[in-house]
């Protein structure tokens, strides 16, 4: 199935809630509306012309210059054979969007990291707690505006200079 046949059935399923969409480049892709997410997930896994049972990575992008956060969902049909993407986007001042961990649990380990190096909190999560960072750890390292720490609990830190 072609990215464009993919991206008319999101749109035909959810209306309103696809924001936007690209798929003429080599990275198809749907945005969908937070609150709509968990209802398009299933619908993207289980419905028969699409089958998407695998969730290959969940991605999370700042977007500082917007103030927003994304997470990207990779989907991949195994049955089928076609992949296509998915963008939800949060504020970065109160990041939480829904949790599909319930329709792929792959979500749940790839959602943590997000949690943990980003800050978005993912709603209805089964077990969101740090997965790579200790439990004291202070910001999101790969947000593009957080500060390196000097130290951490009197050890010292090697990083690269702030610009």
């Amino acid at each position: 199935m072609s990215p464009e046949d993919i991206y008319s059935m999101i749109c035909a399923h959810a209306g309103a809630a696809v924001i936007a969409g690209e798929v003429s480049g080599t990275h198809p892709y749907a945005v969908i509306a937070p609150g709509a997410w968990p209802a398009v997930a299933e619908f993207l896994r289980d419905d028969a012309g699409l089958q998407f049972d695998f969730l290959r990575a969940v991605s999370a992008v700042d977007y500082a210059q917007e103030n927003k956060l994304a997470s990207v969902y990779e989907l991949v049909s195994t049955v089928f054979r076609h992949t296509f993407a998915i963008k939800v986007f949060t504020t970065r001042d109160e990041p939480h969007l829904p949790s599909v961990a319930a329709v792929w649990p792959a979500a749940n380990w790839h959602e943590r990291e997000a949690y943990d190096l980003m800050g978005i909190v993912y709603d209805g999560h089964p077990d969101l707690r740090r997965i790579l960072l200790p439990e004291d750890w202070q910001g999101c390292p790969l947000r593009k505006d957080y500060v390196f720490p000097t130290d951490y609990n009197g050890i010292p830190c090697q990083s690269a200079p702030n610009p």
